[in-house]
């Protein structure tokens, strides 16, 4: 049995967490490794073969400090836990962002590779980024890595003359998930409600958006409550301020119709979440992931776009339904979200199979012989 470590963002971010589950629900007979807050444990509860290692432990932090100040390795558990695995996954979305003293995060994360064993990264957009020297720095590096594989069109064509890089859509596109009871027989056949998906604008870096997008969301949310529908605001990460976001609308909407609004905050239970939008009738998503569980779902979804990922991935859709950006959010009305509801659906069933094609060389090394030849089939944008 191989032991693999994930590499992965950890902070109780809905979509990144079911990257996780799908890699580790893949491969059931290998042993993942995760370093992760110890909630995480709760998580995962469920799946057995991914062991988590507690960041916040005070045995983990420590041995990391006493290494650190004898100048011997500053993340030495992790490295440790690396050199013991027979490989590396790197899973995630937006994890080539370019921030402040990027080189130095890079210089870090390079010092924990352990160069010599299999390093797999999927699952990927690569940006924003402003600096063409981080674009060129990872020219050098990727080639280094067993496989990249990017989830769409725009990031894939920044590095395909490298010859281990591929694309497929989001990894998310290919779930399984049937736990939802329908809404009908949960409501005594009153199951006329919509899941809202939020964020907080400048957590975003869209700086003198957040008290428009409040008042927007607020006014989708009255609209539909008026039309006889119930309301599920939907928070995907707390750390990134989709609480909070939720707070602030909710605070808009007078009393009377508070009623018909419901709150679920994802912090450590994916069903719920799941649930909810599997249940839903129409989906509002302003995060990247509520627009993919909304399509996997068969749900009509009007995305409000706040990066550039998204609308690319509409395009690698071929998604030709209505939507909104920040740019264009002062525009937004209630009719235009409502009258979407009968035309925004789209079938991925050919981005579900081809999703797969994320771990055709994982299947490879790991040799899971239900998927061996899954997933073979070329990605066109």
């Amino acid at each position: 049995m191989k032991k693999m470590m994930i590499y992965a963002y950890t902070e109780f971010n809905l979509g990144d967490d079911l990257f996780i589950k799908v890699l580790c629900e893949r491969y059931p007979d290998t042993r993942f490794m995760i370093i992760a807050p110890r909630l995480y444990k709760l998580v995962f509860k469920d799946i057995k073969n991914l062991k988590v290692y507690a960041s916040d432990s005070v045995l983990f932090r420590g041995v990391n400090y006493v290494f650190r100040k004898l100048k011997l390795h500053p993340n030495f558990v992790q490295r440790l836990l690396g050199d013991q695995s027979d490989g590396t996954v790197h899973i995630g979305g937006s994890i080539f962002m370019q921030g402040e003293g990027w080189a130095e995060y890079v210089a870090a994360a390079e010092d924990v590779r352990n160069k010599s064993k299999p390093y797999y990264l999927m699952g990927a957009n690569f940006g924003p980024f402003t600096d063409e020297g981080y674009v060129q720095h990872y020219r050098k590096v990727f080639p280094e890595y067993t496989d990249v594989c990017f989830r769409e069109q725009y990031s894939y064509d920044l590095f395909k003359d490298l010859d281990n890089v591929r694309m497929a859509p989001d990894i998310i596109f290919q779930l399984k998930y049937d736990g939802a009871e329908p809404a009908a027989e949960k409501n005594g056949g009153q199951g006329r409600t919509i899941a809202i998906s939020v964020i907080k604008p400048s957590s975003k870096a869209l700086t003198g958006f957040d008290d428009l997008y409040y008042e927007k969301m607020k006014d989708v949310a009255i609209h539909f409550i008026q039309q006889g529908y119930a309301v599920h605001f939907m928070s995907f990460c707390q750390h990134e301020g989709d609480q909070e976001a939720i707070t602030h609308i909710l605070g808009l909407i007078p009393a009377e119709y508070q009623g018909q609004t419901h709150v679920h905050l994802y912090k450590t239970d994916i069903d719920d979440i799941l649930a909810a939008l599997s249940d839903a009738s129409f989906i509002v998503a302003s995060r990247f992931h509520a627009m993919i569980l909304g399509w996997v779902f068969g749900k009509p979804v009007f995305p409000i776009a706040y990066s550039k990922k998204m609308i690319n991935v509409m395009q690698d859709a071929y998604f030709d339904g209505k939507y909104t950006d920040f740019a264009h959010l002062a525009e937004l009305t209630p009719e235009m979200v409502y009258e979407s509801m009968a035309t925004n659906t789209i079938d991925v069933t050919l981005q579900a199979n081809q999703a797969q094609k994320h771990f055709e060389q994982l299947d490879a090394y790991l040799s899971p012989a239900p998927f061996a030849l899954e997933g073979r089939r070329s990605y066109e944008s």
